[in-house]
């Protein structure tokens, strides 16, 4: 057996002289056990990446600071720039009583975890521990360790806060994420009357917004439906004398159908549209329309066919981002009622990524993403009237990230004295607040500082477990006397520190604030940033309105929570 302690010896000798090697290592492990699933349960990749992190850390690699502060650094910026343009927008009207809640919720949140761990006499690194791990904020790991290192404590006693810090997270995460989401989903109902009311308050609620007196979209409208496009031949009695294109749409307007004449093929011959163009029996037209409405109302014009050829041309699927006066603020049936949407039709909706329901009365948003289908010429009039397209591209505005990590940083690094106290926003602070700033500009004027999405998301999700590994890589050797120190009970600690908080929450949301039952749930898991919970609310109630709730929370939240990891560790 002495060979396998040679090749041993020589994969430890390798990794600490190579560390980039243990970092994509426990990075690619990391993600792939996220990946698993027993059931609907899964550890996720952040969780995962610390726990090979720190088995692989147990052979002691000395990884430099820096390495952990550059991901931590892209992570921030990230969070920053995706949520900026609805954070700033959420700061005046609607949004304003949302934002209130969440800020009410983070006062509780931090009121309970410091409360609990002063009375059990915890020091900064346990609290900040607890915090990140049951309130699943895992960017407080980082924030809560600069504010520690820059309290100018001893080298020896503030190294020791910080690496119990992981310890204590690993142990209270797992509730923080299971356990928020079962009691939003399931509990959050029995608090608020019983889930047969709130699912009967919930469907009123979407009549209502369903209602109104403009042109109504037919079916039930959900997000994911794909627009189609589909040939009929021209057979009813309808058509016993010629219509023109103005007729036959101005007739799908009083059948209540919001479908649009896009193709035909009179007397053999393939032609666009013109509004005086006349259609005779024996013709064919190309209808556009959502799925679920146009194959099952389209039948009065008569037999659909099969024409490849006239079915055959370029269309448009492109994203648009709101960001016009005239666009903003009205709903989406008043959207649908606009000259300019004239064959285009809405495939879905996304606020801060997050697809929202397409309800007549939803009002749109700053910074919301419009999906648009139609003709290209047609989806090519519509975008100037709603703000600027948002085609796919590879190209990265590195100036403007560069440069806006950078001043950041350096703004969060002067420190000022307070009472001999020393007070900054620290570079972590820095960085997420110019994210926010940059990323609304970037929505104001977005001819500059353009990241696509893909980027965003690496830049999210690598920045964030990259720093993860490292945390796990370097606390590795002092992780299990961590756990040790802190004992079983911690778990224990951790429950009460999840569950206290979202009942509270829960209550204050419907009784104190007013919300409906389903959007005080929705804004409760947007306070929280819980993603898992959300999908468990919207399956519970068999509903996507608990996402009106969830926009604007989590986008306030998500720069709240993670600078909050400074008042618990300055609390404690």
């Amino acid at each position: 057996m002495e060979w396998i302690a040679e090749i041993a010896e020589w994969f430890v000798e390798v990794f600490r002289q190579n560390q980039v090697i243990p970092i994509f290592l426990t990075l690619g492990l990391g993600f792939w056990l996220g990946g698993l699933k027993f059931k609907s349960f899964s550890l996720g990749p952040v969780t995962s990446t610390l726990i090979v992190g720190v088995l692989i850390g147990q052979v002691v690699i000395p990884i430099s600071e820096t390495v952990k502060s550059l991901a931590f650094m892209l992570f921030l910026f990230a969070i920053g720039y995706s949520v900026g343009p609805q954070f700033f927008r959420s700061l005046r009207g609607d949004g304003l009583k949302q934002i209130c809640f969440a800020l009410v919720e983070c006062v509780i949140i931090i009121g309970v975890t410091v409360g609990i761990c002063r009375l059990l006499g915890y020091n900064k690194g346990i609290a900040v521990g607890i915090f990140a791990g049951a309130q699943t904020v895992s960017a407080v790991i980082g924030v809560g360790s600069d504010t520690i290192r820059s309290l100018g404590l001893p080298g020896d006693e503030a190294t020791k806060l910080i690496d119990i810090i992981p310890a204590c997270y690993a142990v209270c995460y797992v509730f923080g994420t299971v356990g928020s989401a079962w009691i939003i989903a399931n509990l959050g109902p029995i608090l608020l009357g019983g889930l047969k009311k709130v699912k009967a308050e919930t469907v009123k609620l979407e009549e209502e917004l369903d209602s109104g007196d403009f042109t109504p979209e037919p079916g039930q409208i959900i997000a994911n439906r794909p627009v189609s496009f589909r040939a009929y031949k021209v057979e009813s009695e309808y058509f016993d004398k010629p219509r023109t294109v103005r007729e036959i749409e101005r007739h799908l307007k009083t059948l209540e159908l919001r479908h649009f004449v896009e193709r035909l093929r009179i007397n053999g011959e393939i032609m666009d549209p013109d509004p005086d163009t006349r259609v005779h029996k024996g013709d064919i037209i190309v209808l556009s329309g959502r799925r679920e409405s146009i194959v099952k109302d389209a039948g009065w014009i008569g037999s659909e066919v099969s024409d490849h050829e006239l079915l055959t041309f370029g269309t448009e699927n492109l994203p648009v981002v709101v960001s016009k006066s005239g666009a903003a603020g009205i709903t989406l049936g008043e959207l649908r009622n606009k000259s300019f949407m004239h064959g285009v039709t809405i495939h879905k909706l996304l606020r801060n990524d997050m697809p929202m329901p397409l309800k007549r009365r939803l009002k749109l948003e700053k910074g919301d993403v419009i999906t648009l289908v139609g003709l290209p010429e047609d989806v090519d009039s519509a975008v100037p009237e709603i703000g600027y397209s948002d085609r796919p591209t590879y190209e990265t505005d590195m100036v403007f990230t560069g440069l806006g990590i950078a001043i950041g940083c350096l703004l969060g690094a002067i420190v000022i004295k307070c009472g001999g106290i020393p007070l900054s926003l620290s570079t972590s602070g820095g960085a997420i607040i110019s994210g926010l700033i940059l990323g609304w500009l970037r929505s104001k004027r977005p001819s500059f500082g353009h990241i696509p999405r893909p980027v965003i998301w690496f830049m999210d999700n690598a920045g964030l477990n990259l720093f993860i590994a490292v945390v796990g890589l370097s606390a590795g050797p002092s992780f299990i006397s961590g756990l040790q120190e802190v004992g079983p009970g911690l778990f224990l600690v951790g429950v009460a520190c999840t569950t206290i908080p979202l009942v509270i929450s829960i209550y204050v949301a419907n009784k104190l604030f007013k919300f409906p039952a389903a959007v005080s749930l929705g804004c409760v898991a947007g306070s929280r940033n819980a993603v898992a919970a959300l999908g468990a609310i919207q399956d519970s109630l068999d509903s996507t309105l608990p996402v009106m709730g969830y926009t604007v929370t989590y986008a306030v939240s998500s720069v709240i929570l993670i600078l909050a990891g400074m008042v618990v560790a300055l609390l404690c």
